[in-house]
């Protein structure tokens, strides 16, 4: 049990992989929606890519971005990139104006 903990811990603070990088992010154009954009960011995980993102805001003059990271993997990097952009459109549309009224520069959501 200790290992599976030991093992999530790893991954998640970048030890996951063997070359003590952190996976790779694949690179997309941003797309604009409503006031924000979104950066749609996939990790190549092996042979497959997992749903993450960005979404920024400029407010005055300061950015603010929030990141997201899903379970969901895709077979290529051009699915997890379409998938990427669904996942931040339903992610502002849902939270609205509360996903940037707390004024941090940066979050999880």
């Amino acid at each position: 049990m200790a290992s599976i903990f030991s093992s999530l811990i790893s991954m998640f603070s970048g030890g996951g992989s063997k070359s003590g990088a952190s996976p790779s992010a694949v690179s997309a154009d941003p797309k604009p929606y409503g006031d924000c954009t979104i950066y749609p960011e996939p990790m190549k995980e092996g042979a497959q890519y997992r749903l993450a993102g960005r979404i920024t805001k400029t407010v005055g003059d300061q950015v603010l971005t929030r990141s997201f990271i899903r379970a969901d993997l895709f077979s290529t990097a051009d699915e997890a990139v379409e998938f990427t952009i669904r996942k931040a459109e339903q992610i502002i549309d849902q939270n609205g104006a509360s996903l940037f009224a707390d004024g941090a520069a940066q979050r999880q959501v």
